[in-house]
């Protein structure tokens, strides 16, 4: 296995390291304090103008090229300064994934390059609703069939860059008598239209400078055309681009915690006690020694993932082990991290309890480290 990175992913991951550094680290705190809207929708334009709203889209559409590796790469640079960023760069990626993959080439033509070249600041994911969370097959937002249009009813919850994002892949039922999972089909709405109101923002624990709110569809009439792929086939399309997305999110909790974890050694290295540094402590040195072996752990299970889905393998199983894998390891050296810190951690002057916050919905989103297991147990199984 050669673990060597092209030219092109080193340029996409230093890329990122230094956008990250120069324009989101400098908005992060503010983002977290509930400011900074108008530099964050200014980064995401400057993202897209690197290529990075694009990075597994095809070039004939603006994108870039790039792969899954360098997508995983940047999205863990762009995390280590601004997880709220990250994110929407993150779901914005999927959504140009779905796209690409089973838009027509009407539709593509109409929004890749709108979503790659910033014309959209980012793309909404609406599959969650209240009842419909781990188990999106129960979701309940209709879709009804009414001559030349299909008319949504319903609401989704949770869902990322909905007050700023211009394109909506939304998932609905189009036959209520099918199988559970069966009669659910995928369409694409454009911010602005009629009946799609964008709901309250949620108050959340962490990664508060990345918008969540619910979408609600009332009356919202869109043409059939925009249908992606075959009806009642979205459910398929749906479980397929979240095992995508979850390479995403693994990569982003590592990159948080990479963040965390390099403080956490800086500090030490600086603090005296007893005479001598923290970092002379024998006790400090293993609690490093055991999150610097699991982070690094972590980065090969997604490249791992990220390789099979770049060479048109299989890739869910490795994609969920990843993501489990990856987002405990962040709690584990967030927490360490703030502990390395001591006092000083807890207090907001220092950036560890951010990243704590911001690392602790990795277990959540994108499927919980619960439902991970079960997707590796399943497969596991079927081995047998």
């Amino acid at each position: 296995m050669d673990f060597n990175f092209s030219e092109e992913q080193q340029m996409i991951a230093d890329t990122a390291a230094r956008l990250a550094a120069d324009r989101l680290e400098p908005n992060a705190e503010k983002l977290d304090a509930g400011e900074g809207r108008e530099e964050l929708l200014a980064n995401l334009r400057v993202l897209a103008e690197n290529g990075f709203m694009g990075l597994n889209v095809s070039a004939d559409y603006g994108g870039t090229e790039a792969g899954t590796i360098g997508f995983a790469l940047a999205v863990e640079a762009l995390a280590g300064a601004c997880a709220s960023t990250a994110v929407t760069v993150s779901v914005s990626n999927m959504v140009g994934e779905v796209i690409q993959a089973v838009g027509s080439v009407e539709q593509k033509a109409a929004h890749l390059p709108k979503l790659t070249d910033g014309t959209y600041p980012a793309g909404g994911f609406c599959l969650t609703e209240s009842a419909a969370g781990s188990d999106p097959s129960a979701m309940k937002t209709r879709a009804v069939k009414d001559g030349n249009h299909y008319v949504l009813n319903g609401s989704k919850l949770y869902i990322t860059s909905a007050e700023y994002a211009g394109i909506f892949v939304v998932w609905a039922v189009t036959d209520a008598d099918a199988p559970k999972g069966k009669g659910i089909s995928c369409f694409l709405v454009e911010a602005g239209t009629p009946g799609l109101i964008i709901g309250k923002a949620e108050k959340k624990m962490g990664q508060t400078g990345s918008a969540t709110n619910e979408v609600i569809f009332e009356d919202c009439r869109v043409p059939a055309t925009s249908m992606m792929g075959e009806e009642n086939d979205g459910f398929r399309i749906a479980v397929g681009e979240l095992a995508g997305g979850r390479i995403g999110i693994a990569s982003l909790a590592l990159g948080i915690a990479k963040k965390a974890m390099a403080a956490g050694k800086a500090y030490i290295k600086e603090r005296q006690q007893f005479g001598r540094p923290l970092a002379d402590m024998q006790g400090l040195q293993w609690m490093i020694a055991d999150r610097e072996t699991e982070l690094e752990a972590a980065r090969l299970l997604i490249l791992q993932a990220a390789a099979l889905k770049d060479a048109g393998q299989p890739f869910s199983r490795q994609a969920s082990m990843a993501k489990l894998f990856a987002s405990e390891a962040a709690q584990k050296a967030t927490y360490t991290a703030l502990q390395l810190h001591g006092g000083a951690g807890y207090i907001k002057d220092y950036p560890l309890e951010r990243y704590a916050r911001d690392a602790r919905i990795t277990t959540i989103y994108e499927g919980t480290s619960e439902v991970q297991r079960l997707i590796i147990a399943r497969e596991a199984l079927k081995a047998i």
